[in-house]
């Protein structure tokens, strides 16, 4: 190609969910309210969690730090989008563009890493009850975490890293509401074939040994719990997995739904539309399957609230 062609872009246009004018509003309006009740349901839990001694386990702790990240994972993609309906400007800076691809990359795959780390954690509860303290330590849940953040942070700066090398043409519009990364190789004017595999096997091996993981704890679960002789004992052990099942279904479910829809539509737009649940919805009904469906979280968020209250 001639070099009239490509450029070292330095913006690129995000066309969001609809090009509408009229619909701006109503997208601004239902957005932004999705964003503060996912906002003010994870702080909540990690306020209850932090405020009550009786929550101070391996389990919440983990949970505070999946609700930690679907608030920063959430704020990686719609306050931008919040930002561009607001200014009637669909424009983002090509560094702008490369570190929300990053930032999504990282919160995404933890919101993946924790997901497993806190099947291992009801594996061990359940499997391994007398031995769960000893297991389950401070410093070995703070080591698991740990090297979840590390692992992702590397793999999305090698992306990134991958991305930098490739040169766009004049004029990249990108058929989203966000910087997706599949969606930004497509729009590349050199050979993308070293990203694509890597986007591959990288997705493959987060997706699989992950899920692998989880429906490895959750049979091994299922096994000892088909071993119990007490019914009640069965029901109690199983009702703490509840919460976690629900949202573990949530996210690959949306995920997967995402991923055929993709294949099965060439619409951009739908496929836009599709990404909607597992970046927005998820972490916004993640708050509500665990103070819902949780006797001891419901509790703690009774106590905060009254605390709050009668200081007003």
């Amino acid at each position: 190609m001639e070099s009239g062609n490509h450029t070292e872009i330095s913006e690129f246009l995000l066309l969001g969910l609809s090009e509408d004018p009229q619909l701006q509003p109503f997208l601004f309006g239902v957005f932004l309210s999705m964003y503060l009740v996912t906002m003010l349901g994870n702080l909540l839990i990690i306020l209850a969690i932090s405020s009550d001694s009786h929550l101070h386990t391996p389990m919440y702790f983990f949970l505070s730090n999946l609700s930690f990240v679907d608030i920063c994972f959430i704020s990686t993609t719609v306050l931008t989008m919040l930002v561009n309906i607001q200014t009637q400007n669909k424009n983002i800076s090509y560094r702008g563009c490369l570190t929300q691809m990053y930032f999504f990359m990282v919160f995404g795959g933890m919101d993946n890493c924790l997901l497993t780390v806190m099947a291992y954690d009801r594996f061990v509860a359940i499997c391994h009850p007398l031995h769960y303290m000893v297991i389950m330590n401070p410093r070995f849940c703070g080591l698991l975490v740990l090297m979840s953040w590390v692992i992702i942070f590397c793999i999305s700066l090698f992306h990134i890293l991958l991305m930098v090398q490739l040169t766009f043409c004049i004029g990249t519009e990108i058929p989203h509401f966000f910087c997706e990364l599949a969606q930004v190789l497509k729009l590349a004017c050199s050979d993308t074939f070293i990203n694509d595999i890597s986007l591959y096997v990288v997705t493959t091996l987060l997706c699989v040994f992950p899920l692998t993981g989880i429906l490895f704890s959750y049979s091994q679960i299922v096994s000892s719990l088909m071993r119990m002789t007490s019914t009640e004992g069965r029901y109690k052990a199983f009702s703490t997995c509840g919460s976690h099942l629900s949202t573990v279904s949530l996210f690959y479910g949306t995920g997967l739904g995402v991923y055929f829809s993709s294949a099965v539509t060439r619409s951009s737009q739908r496929s836009s539309i599709a990404s909607v649940m597992y970046t927005i919805v998820t972490p916004m009904l993640n708050p509500f399957i665990y103070s819902l469906r949780n006797k001891d979280v419901k509790r703690a968020l009774g106590r905060l609230l009254r605390q709050a209250t009668s200081c007003l």
